[in-house]
């Protein structure tokens, strides 16, 4: 038989040498004793639980490939990228992850302040993702091929004819900010090289399958303002299997 007994009871067989026994510190906790177990019950509402979509507990990707030998991106451009923009962003969303977990709870919070909040959610969301996609599509030898080759072909007719527009796309960005994406469109089941001002703008159902970092911190270090040469060295170093990989999985998906 299980025997409810007092936290009071808890301690003082602790104190007198029981074996088995536990206890928690929580206010209110009820103390139960089975044999030489003791099963502690939460009352309900006692202990606050953080919501699983404010755990704030990401942490950095590796990255994937040996940045010393890239081809016309320096490795001191590469970790100083990954470690102080992308590794920012990743404890940034950790930090408004955990403070939105507070926040949610403040029943006279007003609405306009915790959507402030909200934003900074979208925003270093977007840049962990889009980060984590571009340093992952790098490392290869700039030589496309396969699933990802054949939709170019299909939606633009030659490879030389996305690359243009791919780059076209990346010049229209160079001197701000934002993000070139070439991405396959669940929804309409087309791809496309989409413009992206910030972190936070992508077309809806879309599947990206390559990301170019276009904010001055992915090439100034080594380019300066000279945005086209880093364009041009970002592609020699692309990882089209990598590609592959995301264009195969984004066709099986089938979500139109």
């Amino acid at each position: 038989m299980t025997k409810r007994i007092t936290r009071r009871e808890a301690i003082t067989a602790m104190a007198e040498g029981g074996t088995g026994l536990a206890l928690i510190g929580a206010s209110g906790a009820g103390v139960y004793a089975s044999g030489n177990k003791v099963m502690l019950e939460e009352q309900a509402g006692n202990v606050a639980q953080s919501a699983r979509a404010f755990r704030g507990q990401h942490q950095p990707k590796p990255l994937p490939f040996d940045p010393a030998k890239l081809k016309g991106l320096s490795e001191r451009l590469i970790r100083s990228h990954w470690e102080n923009n992308y590794g920012g962003a990743v404890k940034a969303l950790n930090a408004v992850e955990q403070r939105l977990d507070s926040m949610m709870k403040d029943k006279d919070l007003p609405a306009y302040i915790y959507g402030d909040l909200k934003r900074e959610e979208m925003v270093r969301t977007g840049s962990v993702v889009l980060h984590e996609i571009y340093f992952a599509n790098l490392g290869g030898d700039g030589r496309a091929a396969g699933k990802a080759l054949d939709l170019v072909k299909q939606f633009w007719g030659s490879y030389e004819q996305w690359e243009m527009e791919f780059k076209k796309t990346a010049q229209a960005l160079a001197g701000g900010s934002g993000w070139v994406i070439f991405a396959y469109n669940f929804h309409t089941a087309e791809a496309h090289n989409y413009w992206a001002w910030d972190h936070m703008h992508n077309a809806p159902m879309s599947r990206p399958l390559l990301a170019l970092d276009m904010y001055e911190h992915a090439y100034h270090m080594d380019y300066g303002a000279a945005a086209a040469k880093y364009v041009d060295a970002f592609m020699l170093n692309v990882n089209w299997e990598e590609i592959n990989r995301r264009a195969e999985a984004a066709l099986k998906a089938n979500l139109a």
